[in-house]
């Protein structure tokens, strides 16, 4: 970018300083423009605008069967495990569809602060999402370590083992409380006050408390869940379907290799792990 964009141009003046949030305040369409090929910058949108429409579907079909199969296991109200005709879980996906509705507060017209309050729920979230997954790793390997199974018997095991997880953990936790430390330092505005800057407060650390709120709310609700110890948890439900499923790719893939019907290096790196 450096070499294809002088220093001086007003263009990428207006990409850094305006600061949107669209194409337009990205270097490589300054880029683009510079050079004169007509059609590029369109076309990068475009990329963009699949791409974004990808992540979003994902998403959303998450965000659908994370709560449908909540409540098909009694931890969510009953209606979102109804479906329709074709087996959609259609209240499901319409509570979601609603959240994610909230995007739109993207179109205010200083939308540089609406996008940056989204960047912080979701980074928030994203770190507790985290700091779940490595939780669960550790009464994992106890639970595993309890119950005799050895790390041969597994196909991947972390490389840093539980001294890698609890690291990992505190990382994050550190992180998700210091991540918007800047808002607790106070800028005296024009009248001599300090300005706390609770928008950022709000969305930097709503996810802590509604996280926690949720565990324990859980606990409120549900007073005769239990915790499982390392020898109680239950490893082996729904293995013996995984294996069913592994012992038939095997086998197709052995068939495949004994007809000779492998194709060819583009078939194999782009098309058959889609099959």
């Amino acid at each position: 970018i450096g070499m294809l964009v002088p220093y001086d141009s007003p263009r990428l003046a207006f990409a850094t300083k305006k600061a949107t949030t669209g194409a337009s305040a990205s270097p490589f369409v300054v880029a683009m423009i510079e050079s004169g090929i007509s059609g590029l910058p369109g076309f990068l949108n475009a990329c963009i605008l699949v791409f974004v429409f990808s992540a979003a579907n994902s998403d959303l079909y998450i965000a659908t069967r994370t709560l449908y199969g909540l409540a098909k296991e009694g931890n969510s109200a009953s209606i979102f495990a109804r479906t329709d005709s074709r087996g959609v879980p259609i209240y499901s996906l319409g509570l979601s569809a609603a959240i994610a509705c909230i995007a739109f507060l993207n179109v205010a017209d200083d939308s540089r602060k609406v996008f940056t309050y989204f960047v912080n729920l979701v980074t928030i979230f994203g770190l507790l999402t985290w700091i779940s997954i490595l939780v669960t790793h550790i009464y994992f390997v106890k639970a595993r370590q309890a119950q005799g199974i050895e790390k041969h018997q597994l196909a991947y095991t972390a490389p840093f083992g539980l001294p890698g997880t609890y690291f990992a953990l505190g990382f994050c936790i550190v992180i998700a409380i210091f991540k918007n430390f800047d808002v607790f330092i106070h800028v005296p505005d024009r009248e001599g006050g300090e300005n706390f800057d609770y928008i950022n407060f709000i969305t930097g650390y709503l996810g802590i408390p509604l996280y926690l709120g949720m565990i324990f709310g859980y606990k409120l609700l549900k007073p005769k869940s239990k915790g499982w110890t390392p020898m109680t948890a239950d490893l082996y439900s729904g293995k013996a379907a995984i294996d069913r499923e592994e012992e038939e790719f095997l086998a197709n893939k052995a068939a495949k290799q004994g007809s000779g019907r492998s194709g060819g290096w583009f078939y194999r790196h782009f098309i058959a792990w889609l099959l």
